[in-house]
């Protein structure tokens, strides 16, 4: 037996064990959370007796079951479609059609791109339909029309062509004109358009979706100035989004990059909370950058977005990871898109194992980012307005410890409220 085709051979037995383990691992926790929520559904923490109803507690542990069940829906679905793409030979034939309509090169290479992404949204699509139009209207949560979800559909497609393809066309002529250190120069590229989008985001991405206006509540508008001034933070604006034409959940958040930052809330939040609450979430967000959560996370994504391109652009060289994830590559066309596809179908199959890892990274942040907005105001605001959020939110108050852990980015209400009332 040859070495590439043992490292053929090994690669398809890797990649399946780890769907499978992947897979059996997910349906455990899943099965964890459920049973978990489930048998407290029946009373109200303690710490929460006086702040948080039974009958609120009691569709927080209903939303929370319905969506983890629903999710096992899709990951079944998504494992097939998966093994479709690979092992099954989808991708492989979805090639060999557009190599024998357009022949080889750049069209050809983009077409892939495209097709690939038009068939996965289409392939998601009952499921994304579902999710807003009966799961999330059955607990109250869907405020969107289908008039409203087919024009941001249509402007998602657009959008993503005018900005997807040129990047990808960038890449793609880079891995064929750039030599053995293409992935390099390529990685550069990604993270220059990356920073790009940040930057212009907020004022021309963003209200393509949603109507900003500038926050008019003079009080609270005084209030928030005078926290960013006392917390040396500087934003171009304060904006109000009108989160209410499309969901019944609230939040608030910073968008851009440098000077075309700007602090966004959304108009639900600021119909649940009072002034002292906005301002202690504000502050929690405020905590984040003080702690410099922002930029750690932005040289961790360069760091692994670079590990990333290294990785590709190793495998891209070599057969066997083409041929060992159910793909033939081309003999007289270049296989670089072919190469891109299969590298974004099979990291997160062996990436699931360290999840875990940054989601802790994430609570931490989260914690410290709540004791910088006691610090800086009122700590009693900052629990009321948790609890608001996790109960307009119908987030559960017993989430299984276990699932926590892997998928939890924001630590338990239980946690998060308890490490306030020692600080």
């Amino acid at each position: 037996m040859s070495s590439p085709l043992t490292a053929s051979l090994l690669l398809t037995m890797a990649f399946a064990l780890a769907l499978v383990a992947g897979l059996l691992i997910k349906f455990w926790l899943a099965s964890r959370q459920v049973r978990h929520v489930a048998r407290h559904r029946g009373a109200v923490p303690a710490p929460f007796h006086d702040a948080i109803t039974l009958s609120a507690h009691q569709k927080a542990a209903d939303y929370t079951v319905a969506k983890t069940r629903f999710g096992l829906i899709e990951l079944a679905w998504g494992t097939a479609v998966l093994l479709a793409w690979t092992l099954f030979g989808g991708l492989d034939l979805l090639n060999r059609l557009l190599l024998d309509a357009l022949g080889g090169g750049m069209w050809q290479q983009l077409a892939l791109l495209a097709a690939f992404a038009l068939i996965g949204g289409l392939a998601e699509l009952p499921f994304t339909l579902w999710q807003t139009f009966r799961l999330e209207e059955r607990f109250g949560f869907n405020k969107m029309t289908w008039r409203l979800w087919l024009a941001d559909a249509v402007k998602g497609l657009l959008l993503g062509a005018l900005i997807g393809l040129p990047i990808a066309a960038l890449i793609l002529w880079l891995m064929g004109a750039a030599g053995e250190l293409w992935w390099l120069w390529a990685w550069g590229a990604w993270m220059g358009f990356n920073l790009l989008l940040m930057l212009v985001y907020p004022t021309f991405i963003a209200p393509i979706f949603n109507k900003f206006k500038p926050l008019d509540d003079l009080a609270l508008k005084e209030r928030v100035n005078a926290l960013m001034q006392r917390c040396g933070f500087a934003a171009k604006g304060l904006f109000v989004m009108d989160g209410s034409t499309r969901s019944a959940h609230a939040n608030a958040y910073f968008t851009g990059f440098g000077a075309s930052k700007r602090v966004v809330f959304y108009d639900t939040l600021l119909r649940q909370l009072t002034a002292g609450e906005v301002e202690a979430v504000l502050a929690h967000e405020l905590g984040h950058f003080r702690h410099k959560h922002v930029m750690k996370r932005m040289v961790a994504m360069f760091a692994l977005s670079l590990a990333g391109f290294a990785l590709l652009g190793w495998l891209s060289a070599r057969t066997w990871f083409y041929t060992g994830l159910g793909v033939q590559p081309n003999l007289a066309a270049p296989n670089d898109a072919l190469a891109i596809l299969l590298f974004m179908l099979a990291l997160p199959v062996f990436g699931f194992f360290v999840a875990p890892l940054p989601v802790r990274v994430s609570r931490k942040h989260e914690f410290e980012a709540d004791a910088y907005a006691v610090a800086q105001t009122s700590g009693a605001d900052l629990s009321a307005a948790l609890l608001k959020l996790y109960q307009d939110n119908a987030s559960t108050l017993t989430p299984d410890p276990l699932f926590v852990k892997f998928y939890y980015s924001h630590p338990p209400a239980s946690e998060r409220l308890a490490r306030m009332a020692a600080a």
